[in-house]
């Protein structure tokens, strides 16, 4: 049985609409689910939400930028009946109530979204503020695309766990990490070889291979060993992969 830990990408969206409460409390409050992964980006009055897209139309009944709008305004947009109608009316979440919704301790894996690199750093400080207000430090990661916020974040709170989204596989992998100060490397899983993942570890960084969903993937990543953590659409087929009962 793989002992790798198993994260819920954007909530478990295979049963529920992703970056919603019902996707992220079904990851919450499975046994077996050792966490979630879901995005964050600022509201127009700079309230950290809960959405991937930075448009509003793929995921919600709302048009235009995520970033134009206040909080109020995006909550009164459904969030879920692009799902199935069964959730009519679900809403997008704020990060705070996320965070209180992690009552279990479950690790958060909270992937920064900004279309545009603020000098800022609101988005990185109201994260972090919202973090250490919950006492959630020792049970968040962050990443992000844009490693500059990596880089500052881990300048901001060092003590909080983060590290760069990484697709494909870039030269100077190493030297990119330890100039971030990253913990451990979120890596595009079709990238992931033997020997890569023993390298990384020998760096002393942890990986979170994402985004798997075939059980025939899941097999050849369980074989990597148990730094390698699974973030995946779909948490019920990597728990049959690894022989549990769901």
């Amino acid at each position: 049985m793989s002992n790798q830990l198993c994260l819920a990408h954007r909530g478990w969206s295979g049963k529920a609409p992703e970056n919603t409460l019902s996707a992220i409390n079904l990851a919450l409050n499975h046994p077996e689910v050792d966490g979630v992964e879901f995005d964050v980006q600022l509201t127009k009055d700079h309230i950290p939400v809960v959405i991937h897209d930075y448009t509003l139309e793929r995921t919600t009944n709302g048009r235009g930028l995520v970033r134009d709008h206040t909080f109020a305004e995006l909550r009164a947009l459904d969030a879920g009946s692009w799902y199935h109608d069964s959730f009519l009316g679900e809403k997008i979440p704020s990060l705070e109530e996320v965070l209180i919704a992690n009552q279990n301790h479950k690790q958060l894996n909270i992937e920064l979204k900004q279309m545009n690199s603020s000098p800022d750093r609101v988005l990185e400080e109201k994260v972090l503020r919202l973090v250490e207000q919950y006492d959630m430090e020792e049970h968040v990661v962050v990443t992000s695309f844009q490693h500059q916020m990596i880089y500052h974040v881990k300048r901001m709170a060092p003590q909080i766990k983060a590290g760069p989204l990484i697709y494909g596989m870039p030269m100077m992998l190493k030297e990119q990490a330890e100039h971030l100060g990253a913990d451990l490397l979120s890596l595009c899983y079709p990238y992931l070889t033997p020997e890569l993942v023993k390298h990384i570890g020998e760096w002393g960084y942890s990986i979170i291979a994402w985004t798997v969903d075939e059980p025939d993937h899941m097999r050849m990543l369980a074989h990597l060993g148990p730094s390698v953590q699974i973030c995946t659409n779909h948490p019920d087929r990597w728990l049959e992969v690894k022989g549990s009962t769901i």
